[in-house]
Protein backbone atom coordinates (compact mmCIF):
# COMPACT_ATOMS: atom_id res chain seq x y z
CA UNK A 1 0.00 0.00 0.00
CA UNK A 2 1.30 3.66 -1.10
CA UNK A 3 1.17 6.31 1.28
CA UNK A 4 -1.30 9.42 0.08
CA UNK A 5 -0.74 12.81 1.32
CA UNK A 6 -3.83 15.41 1.90
CA UNK A 7 -3.88 16.07 -1.56
CA UNK A 8 -4.80 12.16 -2.43
CA UNK A 9 -7.46 11.96 -0.24
CA UNK A 10 -9.10 15.41 -1.22
CA UNK A 11 -8.90 14.43 -4.85
CA UNK A 12 -10.84 11.00 -3.86
CA UNK A 13 -13.11 12.65 -1.75
CA UNK A 14 -14.08 15.55 -4.51
CA UNK A 15 -13.90 12.51 -7.07
CA UNK A 16 -15.91 10.35 -4.99
CA UNK A 17 -18.74 13.53 -4.40
CA UNK A 18 -18.97 13.71 -7.87
CA UNK A 19 -16.77 12.01 -10.62
CA UNK A 20 -18.60 14.22 -13.67
CA UNK A 21 -16.52 17.06 -12.51
CA UNK A 22 -13.24 18.18 -14.45
CA UNK A 23 -10.01 17.54 -13.12
CA UNK A 24 -9.28 21.61 -14.20
CA UNK A 25 -12.49 22.57 -11.46
CA UNK A 26 -11.26 19.98 -9.42
CA UNK A 27 -7.66 21.32 -9.03
CA UNK A 28 -9.13 24.62 -9.00
CA UNK A 29 -11.48 24.05 -5.64
CA UNK A 30 -8.71 22.45 -3.87
CA UNK A 31 -6.04 25.03 -5.11
CA UNK A 32 -3.23 22.56 -6.87
CA UNK A 33 -2.61 22.95 -10.32
CA UNK A 34 -4.43 21.19 -13.12
CA UNK A 35 -1.00 19.11 -14.51
CA UNK A 36 -0.57 17.61 -11.06
CA UNK A 37 -4.56 16.85 -10.52
CA UNK A 38 -4.09 14.86 -13.58
CA UNK A 39 -1.28 13.36 -12.58
CA UNK A 40 -2.10 12.10 -9.16
CA UNK A 41 -5.22 10.90 -10.49
CA UNK A 42 -3.66 8.48 -13.10
CA UNK A 43 -1.42 7.52 -10.15
CA UNK A 44 -4.27 6.80 -8.37
CA UNK A 45 -5.80 4.68 -10.75
CA UNK A 46 -2.56 2.79 -11.66
CA UNK A 47 -2.41 1.90 -8.31
CA UNK A 48 -5.60 0.85 -7.95
CA UNK A 49 -7.21 3.63 -5.48
CA UNK A 50 -9.46 4.54 -8.05
CA UNK A 51 -11.16 1.50 -9.54
CA UNK A 52 -13.58 3.44 -12.49
CA UNK A 53 -15.92 5.93 -12.97
CA UNK A 54 -19.76 6.17 -12.65
CA UNK A 55 -23.46 7.80 -13.03
CA UNK A 56 -26.36 7.61 -10.50
CA UNK A 57 -29.23 6.55 -12.35
CA UNK A 58 -32.64 7.77 -11.27
CA UNK A 59 -34.52 4.24 -10.89
CA UNK A 60 -37.72 5.69 -9.74
CA UNK A 61 -37.69 7.52 -13.11
CA UNK A 62 -37.21 4.18 -14.77
CA UNK A 63 -39.58 2.24 -12.91
CA UNK A 64 -37.79 0.96 -10.14
CA UNK A 65 -39.49 2.16 -7.21
CA UNK A 66 -39.32 -0.57 -4.66
CA UNK A 67 -36.57 -1.50 -2.44
CA UNK A 68 -36.25 -4.15 -0.27
CA UNK A 69 -33.32 -6.67 1.66
CA UNK A 70 -33.39 -9.64 1.84
CA UNK A 71 -31.90 -12.07 4.34
CA UNK A 72 -31.18 -15.35 2.85
CA UNK A 73 -29.99 -18.99 4.41
CA UNK A 74 -28.38 -21.43 2.64
CA UNK A 75 -27.08 -24.86 3.09
CA UNK A 76 -23.13 -24.35 4.87
CA UNK A 77 -21.67 -26.62 1.66
CA UNK A 78 -23.60 -24.75 -0.90
CA UNK A 79 -22.62 -21.35 0.35
CA UNK A 80 -20.34 -20.03 -2.67
CA UNK A 81 -22.26 -21.23 -5.37
CA UNK A 82 -25.48 -19.59 -3.54
CA UNK A 83 -23.46 -16.19 -3.18
CA UNK A 84 -22.87 -16.53 -7.16
CA UNK A 85 -26.15 -16.87 -8.09
CA UNK A 86 -27.65 -14.79 -6.11
CA UNK A 87 -25.69 -12.16 -8.13
CA UNK A 88 -26.33 -13.34 -11.26
CA UNK A 89 -30.16 -12.08 -10.73
CA UNK A 90 -30.79 -9.06 -12.51
CA UNK A 91 -33.10 -7.73 -10.31
CA UNK A 92 -30.16 -8.28 -7.20
CA UNK A 93 -28.44 -4.65 -6.57
CA UNK A 94 -25.96 -6.00 -4.19
CA UNK A 95 -25.40 -8.95 -1.81
CA UNK A 96 -22.72 -9.06 0.91
CA UNK A 97 -22.14 -12.46 3.34
CA UNK A 98 -22.61 -11.62 6.77
CA UNK A 99 -22.32 -12.54 10.25
CA UNK A 100 -25.91 -12.92 12.65
CA UNK A 101 -29.11 -14.33 11.72
CA UNK A 102 -28.71 -14.98 8.01
CA UNK A 103 -25.85 -15.65 5.41
CA UNK A 104 -26.62 -13.38 3.32
CA UNK A 105 -27.98 -9.57 2.86
CA UNK A 106 -29.10 -9.08 -0.45
CA UNK A 107 -30.50 -5.59 -1.52
CA UNK A 108 -33.37 -5.97 -4.46
CA UNK A 109 -35.30 -3.39 -6.70
CA UNK A 110 -38.38 -3.92 -8.32
CA UNK A 111 -40.99 -2.54 -10.44
CA UNK A 112 -44.08 -2.80 -7.81
CA UNK A 113 -44.60 -5.48 -5.24
CA UNK A 114 -46.15 -7.91 -7.67
CA UNK A 115 -42.45 -8.21 -8.66
CA UNK A 116 -40.94 -8.42 -5.90
CA UNK A 117 -42.99 -11.25 -4.94
CA UNK A 118 -42.03 -12.68 -8.58
CA UNK A 119 -38.48 -11.89 -7.83
CA UNK A 120 -38.19 -13.64 -3.99
CA UNK A 121 -40.45 -16.69 -5.03
CA UNK A 122 -39.01 -17.24 -8.69
CA UNK A 123 -35.08 -16.29 -8.74
CA UNK A 124 -34.11 -16.43 -5.18
CA UNK A 125 -36.00 -19.01 -3.52
CA UNK A 126 -35.05 -21.22 -6.03
CA UNK A 127 -31.80 -20.74 -5.56
CA UNK A 128 -29.97 -24.64 -5.32
CA UNK A 129 -28.94 -24.06 -1.31
CA UNK A 130 -31.16 -21.62 -0.40
CA UNK A 131 -33.35 -22.67 2.76
CA UNK A 132 -34.83 -19.89 4.08
CA UNK A 133 -35.26 -16.05 3.11
CA UNK A 134 -36.92 -12.63 5.27
CA UNK A 135 -38.12 -9.61 2.96
CA UNK A 136 -37.76 -6.19 4.23
CA UNK A 137 -39.36 -3.65 2.20
CA UNK A 138 -37.99 -0.13 2.45
CA UNK A 139 -40.15 2.69 3.45
CA UNK A 140 -37.49 5.60 2.73
CA UNK A 141 -33.71 5.02 1.80
CA UNK A 142 -30.31 7.46 1.34
CA UNK A 143 -27.44 6.68 -0.46
CA UNK A 144 -24.41 9.66 0.73
CA UNK A 145 -20.25 9.12 -0.65
CA UNK A 146 -18.30 7.21 1.74
CA UNK A 147 -16.41 10.46 3.74
CA UNK A 148 -12.51 9.19 3.38
CA UNK A 149 -10.97 8.60 6.32
CA UNK A 150 -6.88 9.16 7.06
Amino acid sequence: MHKLDDKDFKLLGELAKDSSKSIPKVSKELGIDASVAYSRVKRLIRLGYIKGYTIKVNEDLLGWKILAWVGVNAESKKRDNVYTALLSIPEVSSAAEVTGRYDFIIMVKAQNIDNLHQTITNKVGVVEGVTYTETFISLRSSTKSFELLK
